[in-house]
C-alpha cells in the first residue's frame, strides 16, 4: 500500500502567535477610560489605512483581465457569500446544546467574511493550480465583501449581533469602501511606491490588525465577556468549525468537478472558495460589533489557523498528482479540454495555467 505523503511541517502561522500574544496583553493590561478612547480612535484610523492600501495594491488591469474567466469567479463568490452563509444559518440548531448564542453569532459572522488572497494564491501555486485565477478570485471576493459582508450581517444577524442598523452599514461603507476607492484612484501615482515597499506596507497591514484585536479584546475583558465562555464550549466550537471546513472543502472540489472545470480551476475554486479572511474580517467585526467584537472574532481566528493547517496538507498532496493529470491528460489519453469540446461545454479553460 502506498504511504500517504504529509507535509514535513504543519504550518503554525507566526502571525497567529502574535495575535494570541495580543489577546494575552489585552487580558492582562486592557485599555480603560481615556486609554480605551485613544485605542479606539487609533484602531479606526488603522482600519481606514488598511483598506486604503488594499485599494492601492489591486491592479485594475489584472481585475479586468480576470473577468474573462467569469464562471470560476461566480462559483467562488457563490461559495463564499451563499453556500457558507446557508451552512451558518443551519448551525443555528446547535444552540444551546453545543454553542452559546454569542459564539453562534461569531460563527455566523465567520461565514459572511470574504475569502483570502495570499494563502489562496500560495496553496494554489503549491498544488499547481490556476494561480492567475486565484489572484483575481481573492481580489474580487475582498472587494465584494466590503459591501456584501455588512449587508449580509445586517440582514442575518440583526439586532442580536451587536446593534446592526442602516447606520452600521453606512459606517462600514464609509470606513472601508471609501478608503478602498481612494486607494484605487491614487494607484496611478503611488503604485510604484507600494511595489517598492511591499514588505514595509505588509508590516503596516499586520500592525493595524493587531491594534484592532487589542482594542476589541480589551473591551471584552473590561465588560467581562470571557466569563461566558467555558473550555467545553470552545471545544464544541472547534469541532463545529472542523465540520464546516470539511464540508466546504468537499463541496468546492466535487462541485467544481460537477460543473466541468479543469483540474487547475478546481484547485483554485477549492482553496479560494473554502477560506475566510482574517485580515478583512477583523476590521469589519470591530466596526459592526463594537464592544461585542471579542467573541465575534474568536471563531474567525480559530478557523483561520485550522484552514491553514488542513489546506497545507491538501496542497502538498495535490502537488504530487501524476504528471498526466497535472498536464490535463487523463489515463485514457483524452484531455479534459478535448472532452469538453466534444460535449460543447467549454470546460477546462483554466488548464493552460495549471503549470503556474
Amino acid at each position: 500500500m502506498k504511504r500517504p505523503h504529509w507535509p514535513s511541517r504543519i504550518p503554525v502561522d507566526p502571525y497567529i502567535l502574535l495575535l494570541l500574544g495580543t489577546v494575552g496583553l489585552a487580558a492582562l493590561l486592557p485599555a480603560r477610560g481615556t486609554g480605551a478612547d485613544i485605542a479606539s480612535g487609533a484602531s479606526t484610523a488603522a482600519v481606514a489605512l488598511l483598506f486604503f492600501l488594499y485599494g492601492a495594491r489591486l491592479s485594475t488591469r489584472e481585475a479586468l483581465d480576470g473577468l474573462k474567466h467569469w464562471r470560476l469567479h461566480v462559483t467562488v463568490l457563490a461559495c463564499t457569500f451563499v453556500v457558507f452563509p446557508v451552512l451558518g444559518l443551519a448551525a443555528r440548531g446547535l444552540v444551546p446544546v453545543l454553542l452559546t448564542d454569542p459564539l453562534y453569532q461569531g460563527l455566523l459572522f465567520l461565514t459572511l467574511v470574504p475569502s483570502t488572497i495570499q494563502s489562496s494564491i500560495a496553496f494554489t501555486s503549491l498544488a499547481r493550480g490556476n494561480v492567475p485565477a486565484a489572484i483575481c478570485a481573492g481580489s474580487f471576493s475582498s472587494l465584494a465583501g466590503i459591501v456584501l459582508t455588512p449587508l449580509l450581517a445586517a440582514t442575518l444577524l440583526g439586532g442580536s449581533g451587536g446593534g446592526f442598523s442602516g447606520g452600521s452599514v453606512l459606517k462600514i461603507v464609509l470606513q472601508l469602501l471609501v478608503p478602498f476607492v481612494a486607494g484605487q484612484l491614487l494607484r496611478r501615482w503611488i503604485g510604484g511606491f507600494i511595489t517598492r515597499h511591499r514588505k514595509v506596507l505588509g508590516l503596516v497591514d499586520r500592525g493595524s490588525i493587531l491594534l484592532v484585536v487589542y482594542t476589541a479584546f480589551s473591551a471584552g475583558v473590561v465588560q467581562g465577556v470571557w466569563d461566558r465562555v467555558s473550555p467545553a464550549r470552545l471545544g464544541a466550537l472547534l469541532a463545529v468549525e472542523a465540520v464546516l471546513l470539511a464540508v466546504m472543502l468537499l463541496l468546492t472540489w466535487y462541485g467544481a468537478r460537477a460543473l466541468r472545470f479543469g483540474r487547475a480551476d478546481r484547485i483554485t475554486i477549492q482553496f479560494a472558495g473554502s477560506k475566510k479572511s482574517l485580515a478583512a474580517g477583523l476590521p469589519m467585526a470591530s466596526v459592526l460589533f463594537g464592544a461585542q467584537a471579542a467573541l465575534a472574532v474568536l471563531p474567525l481566528m480559530l478557523f483561520h489557523q485550522m484552514q491553514l493547517m488542513v489546506c497545507a496538507v491538501i496542497a502538498e498532496r495535490r502537488s504530487r498528482d501524476p504528471v498526466e493529470e497535472v498536464s490535463g491528460r487523463a489515463p485514457d489519453g483524452v484531455s479534459p479540454a478535448d472532452r469538453a469540446a466534444r460535449s460543447g461545454t467549454g470546460a477546462g479553460t483554466g488548464t493552460r495555467s495549471g503549470r503556474a
